[in-house]
C-alpha cells in the first residue's frame, strides 16, 4: 500500500483509504461535530501517533493512531517559517530555498522542508485546498537557491522532459577555492558512485560512469579564491561538487568531496559556497520561455566581501 501522503511529503497522492485528520476525528467522536473537530485539530489537542499535529487537513492512514484529549490546555501552532515564491501560476510554482533547509524529505519523514512551507503558503493563498505540488528537482541541504515544483501533472512531466534533454536553465553562483586558470571552460567528466549520495567520484579510465557536462566562467578572481558563473548541461546528483573537486578547486564549504591532499582549507564558511541563481524553462501551458533569478543571500554576499579584503 501507498503510503498517504503528510504534511511535507512529495505529493504523489493519499493512499486510497486515507482521510482528512478533521473527517477522521469527526468520524471516530460523533459527538464532535465536523467544525469542532477542526478547531480541536487547530487548538493542538489532537496527536497522530503520538505527535500534535495542528492540520485539520492532514491525510491519515487508517494504521496511525489518532487520539484526542479534551481536556488538554490549547497549544497553539508555532508560527509556520515563511517561503519565497518568485513565480507562481496554475502549472508552476518558484521558491528560494535558504540553505540549511531540505528541498523535500529523506526517509526520516521531515516535516520542515522547501515543499511543505511551498505546499502551506499555496494552501493559504487557495483557501485551504492544498492541490497537486510535486518537486521537479532538488538542491542540496547547504545549496541556496532557486527549486521548480509542478502545480498540475501536465507541468510535472513537462517541466521533468525538459530535465531530460536538458532545456531546463539552471546557473549557479559559486566561489571555489584557488586560482582556477582559464576564464571559462567545460568538465565533461563522467560520474559514478556507489548507490549512495556522499561516495560518487569523476569514473576512471576504464569505468563506465553517467554522463556529466558543466559548464563555467570566471565572474571574480580573489587572493585565495574564485568566484564562477556555473551551467549545468546535465544534472547529476553533487556534479557540480564532483567535478570542481576533482579539478583541485573544491566549493568552499565542502566537507564531503574536498580531497585530503590539498590540506586545511584557505577559507572557511559554516555551509556550500553554491547558490543558485537563474533558473529557465519553457511554460507547460503558454509555451513561452520564462527565465526568474534571485540574488545570493547575505551570508554569501559576506563570504565574497571577506574574500575581496583578502591580500
Amino acid at each position: 500500500m501507498t503510503p498517504p501522503r503528510r504534511r511535507g511529503e512529495p505529493s504523489s497522492g493519499p493512499a486510497p483509504d486515507a482521510e482528512r485528520l478533521a473527517r477522521r476525528l469527526h468520524r471516530e467522536h460523533p459527538e464532535l461535530t465536523f467544525t469542532r473537530a477542526k478547531r480541536e485539530i487547530e487548538a493542538g489537542r489532537v496527536s497522530v501517533d503520538g505527535q500534535v499535529d495542528h492540520d485539520p487537513g492532514t491525510w491519515v492512514d487508517p494504521r496511525v493512531q489518532v487520539a484526542w484529549n479534551p481536556d488538554a490546555p490549547p497549544r497553539p501552532r508555532a508560527r509556520a517559517p515563511t517561503v519565497e515564491l518568485v513565480h507562481e501560476d496554475d502549472d508552476v510554482v518558484v521558491a528560494v530555498k535558504p540553505a540549511g533547509l531540505l528541498t523535500q524529505p529523506t526517509p526520516e519523514r521531515e516535516k520542515d522542508t522547501l515543499l511543505s512551507r511551498v505546499s502551506l503558503a499555496l494552501a493559504r493563498k487557495r483557501g485551504g485546498d492544498r492541490g497537486f505540488l510535486a518537486v521537479v528537482h532538488r538542491l542540496d541541504r547547504e545549496t541556496s537557491g532557486l527549486v521548480a515544483f509542478a502545480a498540475s501533472r501536465r507541468a510535472l512531466e513537462s517541466l521533468q522532459a525538459q530535465l531530460e534533454d536538458h532545456s531546463l536553465g539552471r546557473l549557479y553562483d559559486a566561489a571555489v577555492e584557488g586560482a582556477v586558470e582559464d576564464e571559462r571552460g567545460v568538465f565533461d567528466r563522467a560520474l559514478i558512485g556507489d548507490g549512495t549520495h556522499r561516495r560518487r567520484w569523476v569514473a576512471g579510465p576504464g569505468e563506465r560512469g553517467k554522463p556529466a557536462v558543466t559548464h563555467w566562467r570566471v565572474l571574480q578572481r580573489f587572493a585565495t579564491a574564485t568566484r564562477l558563473e556555473v551551467a549545468l548541461e546535465t544534472g547529476r546528483t553533487h556534479q557540480i561538487r564532483i567535478h570542481f573537486a576533482a579539478a583541485g578547486h573544491p566549493v568552499i564549504g565542502d566537507r564531503v568531496y574536498r580531497p585530503r591532499r590539498l590540506g586545511p582549507p584557505p577559507v572557511t564558511f559554516p555551509r556550500l559556497a553554491l547558490h543558485a541563481g537563474e533558473l529557465s524553462f519553457e511554460h507547460p501551458r503558454s509555451g513561452r520561455r520564462i527565465t526568474v533569478r534571485t540574488p545570493p543571500p547575505p551570508d554569501y554576499r559576506t563570504l565574497l566581501e571577506r574574500l575581496a579584503r583578502r591580500r
